[in-house]
C-alpha cells in the first residue's frame, strides 16, 4: 500500500476480560493497571452482592478511579437472566446448553448493537469466575468480536 492510501479496515479493538475470584485485591488492580485497561464493564447481574468483597459496585469503581484511574461502567444487558444463570448454576442445563440460551438471550436484546465500539477499545470485561473458558464474559468478548470484527481479546 502507498503511504498516502490508508486502510479501510479498522484499527484493532482490545477488548480484556478478567474475573475477581481467586485474585487479591492487589493482584486484580495490578493486572487492570499493568495491562492499560481504560475502563471495566462489569457484565454480573448482581453486582452488589456480598460475596463480591472489593468488587462490590460502589466500592470497585471507587478503586478503579483512585488505584488506576480507570472508568467504570455496569452492563446487565451483557448478563444473563437469572434464569438461565440458576439453571446452570443448579446443573439443569450443561455448558453448551448454557451457551446456546445466552448468545441467544444476547442476540434477541441486540446487545452489540446498543453499545458504541469505540468506549469498549482497552475495556475490560468483568465477572466473578476466576477462569474465562466456562464464563459468560468470554461468550460476550467472542460475540462482540463476531459483530464489531477487528476485535482482539486477551483474558487476564
Amino acid at each position: 500500500m502507498a503511504s498516502n492510501q490508508t486502510s479501510t479496515q479498522d484499527p484493532t479493538l482490545r477488548l480484556f476480560t478478567i474475573g475477581f475470584a481467586g485474585h487479591s485485591a492487589e493482584e486484580f488492580f495490578e493486572k487492570l493497571r499493568t495491562a492499560g485497561v481504560r475502563k471495566v464493564v462489569d457484565v454480573r447481574l448482581n453486582n452488589v452482592s456480598q460475596l463480591a468483597g472489593f468488587a462490590k459496585k460502589n466500592d470497585l469503581a471507587y478503586f478503579l478511579r483512585v488505584i488506576g484511574q480507570i472508568d467504570y461502567a455496569h452492563e446487565p444487558n451483557l448478563a444473563p437472566t437469572k434464569e438461565i444463570l440458576d439453571d446452570y448454576k443448579k446443573k439443569q442445563t450443561d455448558w453448551e446448553q448454557y451457551k446456546d440460551g445466552f448468545l441467544r438471550l444476547l442476540d434477541e436484546r441486540n446487545a452489540a448493537a446498543t453499545l458504541d465500539p469505540k468506549a469498549f477499545d482497552r475495556a475490560c470485561l468483568l465477572c466473578s469466575e476466576h477462569e474465562h473458558e466456562h464464563c459468560h464474559r468470554s461468550l460476550v468478548a467472542d460475540y462482540l468480536r463476531q459483530q464489531w470484527r477487528n476485535v482482539e481479546i486477551v483474558h487476564l
